[in-house]
């Protein structure tokens, strides 16, 4: 079994990574590892420049996002995680399939929409980068991507990618399948709970960073924008205590119904402090070994040398393939 994820180094990041991403990392890595598979974790950072972006922004962010994947359970041991420019095959590998992908394809990205609209100037690199991705997951012959919901769209074009160009050249790709949380693969804004938690589209009081001190979190889950009634339950009219209960969920384990059973008739007052407090129980020691690694720059430095050599090594074969099956001249050896 082949396991390949990415995450962009921008932005703070909040619960509603950690819910889609994070905590899916750590157990499909461990997955893998029992069964005698592999596991790819990449720091999409080639991702980061298609939008707005700081040269000193960009390099800090991504020792951040190091940091906090090791903080969140990934092992240099059982895991290969890595920078993405430096393993040039993905930037390779996004131009042969460019070649591949069509135009209306990349055209009806809804995040391509979404992200356009916020940007003074709309880069090509934002309207190609979902071959990007494509490339990025279908280097290492993966079988399975933990992602959030937000990506489906993005995975199913990846598919969609293999499939053509398997047809086309013959086989080359495994056609990768999605693994979304069962629940709190979206997690919602606190404020504004119809819209998904975001660093750059939601609110900063309705978002829950990895890194809040505890009383930030306090503050923000007590102010969190309820609904009429009181009533602790899941349902389309109740968005914003579905959300509290869904975070709830993904913070201790606890059953959505379990979770509905024990707050009847308590009202939002404790539930919120009791989301609060699972929060926080959560986040201390992710972010206390988040500290200690941040501190140690040279350290995250070479550990992300070592996962960059074995992710070239890994990526190289596939690579060498699409070149040869699409009818270039390979160098001689």
């Amino acid at each position: 079994m082949r396991i390949f994820s990415g995450i962009q180094p921008t932005g703070a990041k909040h619960f509603g990574n950690w819910s889609g991403g994070f905590r899916q990392y750590a157990s499909t890595q461990d997955r893998a590892f029992a069964e005698g598979g592999r596991a790819f974790f990449c720091i999409v950072d080639l991702h980061s420049i298609t939008v707005d972006f700081e040269p000193a922004d960009l390099h800090a962010r991504t020792l951040d996002l190091a940091a906090l994947l090791y903080a969140t359970g990934l092992r240099p041991e059982r895991s290969t995680v890595f920078a993405q420019s430096h393993v040039t095959a993905h930037a390779e590998a996004a131009w042969l399939l460019a070649g591949v992908a069509s135009y209306g394809q990349l055209g009806r990205m809804t995040q391509f929409k979404e992200k356009g609209e916020r940007q003074e100037v709309v880069t090509a690199g934002l309207f190609t980068y979902p071959i990007l991705m494509a490339g990025d997951i279908l280097l290492y012959q993966t079988d399975f991507v933990p992602i959030g919901d937000d990506q489906r769209q993005h995975l199913e074009l990846a598919r969609d990618v293999a499939e053509r160009f398997n047809a086309r050249f013959g086989e080359t790709f495994r056609v990768p399948s999605g693994v979304y949380p069962e629940v709190g693969a979206r997690i919602m804004d606190l404020q504004e709970p119809t819209k998904k938690m975001s660093t750059t589209g939601g609110t900063p009081q309705g978002t829950l960073l990895m890194l809040d001190p505890p009383d930030v979190i306090r503050k923000k889950v007590r102010s969190a924008v309820t609904d009429s009634g009181s009533e602790v339950r899941r349902g389309d009219d109740k968005p914003g205590i579905t959300n509290l209960i869904d975070i709830m969920t993904v913070a201790t384990g606890e059953t959505p119904g379990a979770i509905e059973v024990r707050y009847d008739s308590r009202g939002y007052g404790q539930f919120k402090s009791d989301v609060a407090d699972a929060v926080v129980e959560l986040l201390a020691p992710i972010q206390e070994r988040y500290a200690e690694l941040r501190d140690d720059p040279a350290e995250l430095a070479r550990l992300l040398a070592i996962g960059a050599e074995s992710a070239r090594e890994d990526a190289a074969p596939t690579l060498e393939a699409m070149y040869e099956r699409m009818g270039f001249v390979l160098p001689a050896p």
